[in-house]
């Protein structure tokens, strides 16, 4: 009993020390206003001075509350806010007067109540700030909640940062009591947050894929460029015909992949089961590299890689017979160019930042 008289207390005692603070606030704001002419009513019956003006020039709710015609016009003007702590009311009270924005305390202990007073009443700056300090402190406990409470306040942002959340620890979601009431009260979201769970999963997959398949074109698209350099300049062992080798020359700045086509050179220079294309396994991916090769030179005429010239006029056969291998080839060669472009243009991004970076550290402003 003496735990629990002394607890009341100290509740009491926060509160009304809470009450001087807005009363303050109040009494400060209203130097040059008239005496409050109106009162909130709060759950735990505290009655909270207020003005009818200040009230209604920040709230359209509480303007509409103020307008409504009264039983008795000699009857006090009283605004319940009930369902809510009384201090959750003195701080959304105070944030009316001041427009201050809660402080830390304030937001971990009433971010829900003052979420759900701003949306009610109308009061988009409280609503954004809370919006904010609710998704900070958001939980595996408390996540369930806070969704239904985002989807009825109608705070998308909140929304959607909980149902990553739900989407990422589902597991965990899964055993807390907030999972639980969910599936007996409220089946509809529970299928929505499923569909919400497959939908990511999907996505994640699909960006999977295509990160694969972007680095399988950049791989197409630089041994394209290493069969170019090898044809036209020469590398470490294979070149031109008419180009003389070096005996010590260096290996270029994509080397690994140069090694790779100069290899597949030699062997398909001297195999003896490269007949109309087909041959081993080498051979095979020889007349494919030469193949994509055509698919994508707009300069035939010139061009140093053997069997350009060839392959084009079969694809030129090719396209008059609407041939099905025709279309694959263009294709696959559009999305090894397009890879390139891409490559290119991000390091041109990755260059532009890492120049605007450099000129920062020197003091110089520099637009692009």
């Amino acid at each position: 009993m003496e735990k629990s008289s002394t607890h009341d207390t100290t509740t009491t005692t926060t509160t009304a020390v809470k009450t001087t603070t807005t009363t303050t606030t109040i009494k400060q704001s209203s130097r040059e206003l008239p005496e409050p002419d109106l009162q909130i009513l709060t759950s735990s019956g505290l009655r909270i001075p207020a003005h009818s003006g200040i009230l209604a020039s920040v709230s359209a709710v509480l303007e509409n509350i103020i307008d409504r015609p009264r039983k008795h016009r000699s009857s006090e003007k009283v605004i319940p806010i009930l369902g809510v702590p009384t201090d959750a009311v003195l701080a959304f009270i105070g944030f009316l007067y001041s427009s201050r924005l809660c402080t830390e305390e304030e937001m971990e202990k009433y971010g829900i109540h003052l979420l759900v007073l701003s949306h009610v009443y109308l009061v988009p700056q409280l609503k954004q700030r809370c919006v904010k300090g609710v998704g900070q402190g958001l939980t595996i406990e408390n996540v369930v909640d806070v969704l239904q409470l985002a989807r009825l306040c109608d705070a998308p942002d909140l929304y959607l940062r909980c149902m990553k959340l739900i989407s990422n620890h589902f597991k965990s979601v899964e055993t807390t009591e907030g999972w639980k009431f969910l599936q007996n009260h409220d089946p509809w979201l529970e299928l929505h947050i499923l569909q919400f769970i497959d939908e990511a999963e999907s996505r994640k997959k699909r960006r999977k894929r295509f990160r694969e398949e972007q680095s399988l074109y950049m791989q197409l698209s630089e041994a394209m460029e290493c069969l170019e350099h090898i044809c036209s300049q020469g590398c470490t062992s294979v070149g031109p015909y008419d180009v003389e080798p070096m005996i010590h020359k260096e290996p270029c700045k994509k080397f690994s992949t140069c090694q790779g086509i100069q290899l597949l050179i030699k062997h398909f220079a001297t195999c003896n089961k490269r007949v109309n294309q087909g041959g081993c396994l080498r051979c095979k991916r020889m007349w494919q590299l030469l193949r994509l090769h055509a698919s994508i030179c707009d300069q035939p005429d010139s061009c140093r890689v053997p069997l350009c010239r060839q392959f084009k006029l079969k694809m030129q056969l090719e396209k008059k017979g609407n041939d099905a291998n025709h279309a694959r080839w263009r294709l696959l060669a559009r999305k090894v160019v397009s890879a390139k472009a891409i490559s290119s243009l991000s390091q041109t991004k990755r260059k532009r930042e890492e120049v605007k970076e450099a000129l920062g550290y020197n003091g110089i402003t520099l637009r692009f």
